[in-house]
C-alpha cells in the first residue's frame, strides 16, 4: 500500500525535529488528508517519524513541545472516524511521565547530506544573563546560504563571530569541507555550551582548549590538512579588546555572523572589529566577510548600515534564495549583507589601477 500522502510526513519530521513553532506544522494539509481519507496510516507514519523517530528518542525536543505536539496530533485523530490509535496514546502518556521540565532541550536539524545537526539549547530566550543559548533565526538562513556556495567555504579557514550554540559552523563543518573552522564567542556560558554541541556533532576543538589572546598560535598549522575533517578551534573573543595581530593570528579567509546587529552599543564594537580585520592578514589581502540579519527594528539596522558607511566600510546585500531546507515555515525578515573590509592604501591602488587603463 503507497504512502498516504507522500511526503507529508517527512514535512512534519524536518520542522518537528528542530522543534519549530508547533503552528507551522502542516496541520491543515494533515486535515485534508484525514477528512479524504480517514485512515489512521498517516498518523502511525508520523508518529514513527517524529515522536518515535531515533534522534528524538536520543535527543529529545522539550516534554511540553513533545507534550503539546502529541495533543494535537491525538485531536486530528479523533476528528477522523479513524480507529483509535494506542501507540498515540502511550506516546502522550510516556510524556506525561517525565520528570519537571528542564531548563535545556534538544533540537535536530536535517541537511540536504542527510547528516544532521543536534544541539542542546536553552529553552528560555534570555538564560544566565545571555541571548546566546539557543539558535536564532538569522543562524538557519546563513547556514542555508553557506551550503548553496560551499566553494566559498571549501578548503579555506572560516571564522564566525558570536558563534552562540554552534548551528552554522557545525552545518558549515559537516557540509562545506573548510579547513579551518574557528568558532568564536565572549560569554564563558555560551561557550562551554558551543563546547558540549561540538563534541555532540563529532566535531573535536583543538587539545589546547578554548584560544584567548593569551593563548594565541602563530598561525594555523596543516594547511595541507584533509577538508574532510576541518580543524577545529574555539576562541574567547571580545570584539572590543581584541588586537590586529591576535585577528592576524587566526588569519582567516572568510568571516561569518549570524543575529549579531540587534544593539546599537554592540554595532560600535562591531564595527571596530571589523576595521580590525582589515589588517589581519598577512599577505595584506583582507577577509570575505557575510553577515546575515534579522530586521527587527529598522532603525538599527539602518544605523549599522550608515556606520558601515562612515567607517568606509562598503556592503552590498546579498540576494535571497527561494529555497529553505530549515525552516519551511514562515520567513521571518532576514537580510546577508556582503562586506567589503580592504584597506584603504588597496582601495587607492585599485582605483589608481583603474584609472590607468583608461
Amino acid at each position: 500500500m503507497a504512502e498516504p500522502c507522500p511526503g507529508l510526513a517527512l514535512r512534519f519530521q524536518r520542522r518537528f525535529l528542530a522543534a519549530r513553532p508547533l503552528r507551522s506544522l502542516p496541520w491543515p494539509e494533515l486535515e485534508q488528508s484525514l477528512r479524504t481519507a480517514p485512515d489512521s496510516a498517516l498518523l502511525v507514519d508520523i508518529l514513527h517519524k517524529t515522536i518515535l523517530h531515533p534522534l528524538c528518542v536520543k535527543y529529545p525536543p522539550s516534554a511540553k513541545y513533545r507534550r503539546c505536539f502529541l495533543t494535537e496530533l491525538i485531536k486530528k485523530l479523533e476528528s477522523t472516524a479513524a480507529e483509535p490509535l494506542d501507540e498515540l496514546y502511550e506516546a502522550l502518556a510516556d510524556v506525561l511521565k517525565e520528570e519537571e521540565e528542564s531548563t535545556h532541550c534538544y533540537k535536530n536539524y536535517l541537511l540536504p547530506s542527510g547528516d544532521c545537526v543536534s544541539l542542546c539549547e536553552s529553552t528560555a530566550l534570555i538564560s544566565g544573563g545571555t541571548t546566546g543559548l539557543l539558535t536564532w533565526e538569522a543562524a538557519l538562513h546563513l547556514a542555508q546560504w553557506a551550503l548553496q556556495n560551499p566553494s566559498l567555504f571549501r578548503g579555506r579557514t572560516v571564522l564566525e563571530l558570536g558563534s552562540g550554540v554552534g548551528f552554522t559552523g557545525i552545518a558549515i563543518c559537516k557540509s562545506c569541507q573548510p579547513r579551518t573552522f574557528i568558532f568564536s564567542d565572549c560569554h564563558p556560558r555560551v561557550l562551554s555550551q558551543l563546547g558540549e554541541n561540538l563534541q555532540l556533532n563529532g566535531l573535536s576543538p583543538e587539545p589546547d582548549g578554548t584560544w584567548s589572546p593569551q593563548t594565541e598560535s602563530q598561525g594555523q598549522e596543516g594547511e595541507g590538512q584533509s577538508c574532510q575533517t576541518p580543524k577545529v578551534i574555539v576562541a574567547e573573543l571580545d570584539w572590543g579588546s581584541v588586537t590586529e595581530k591576535q585577528l592576524l593570528a587566526l588569519r582567516a579567509d572568510v568571516v561569518i555572523a549570524a543575529d549579531v546587529v540587534y544593539d546599537p552599543e554592540i554595532i560600535v564594537a562591531l564595527i571596530g572589529m571589523l576595521q580590525k580585520l582589515s589588517t589581519s592578514r598577512a599577505d595584506r589581502k583582507a577577509p570575505e566577510v557575510f553577515i546575515a540579519s534579522t530586521i527587527r527594528n529598522p532603525a538599527t539596522y539602518q544605523l549599522f548600515q550608515a556606520e558601515l558607511d562612515k567607517a568606509g566600510i562598503r556592503w552590498q546585500v546579498i540576494p535571497a534564495h527561494s529555497s529553505c531546507n530549515f525552516l519551511c515555515d514562515v520567513q521571518p525578515d532576514v537580510t546577508i549583507l556582503q562586506l567589503f573590509v580592504e584597506q584603504q592604501a588597496e582601495l587607492e591602488f585599485r582605483d589608481l589601477r583603474a584609472v590607468s587603463a583608461l
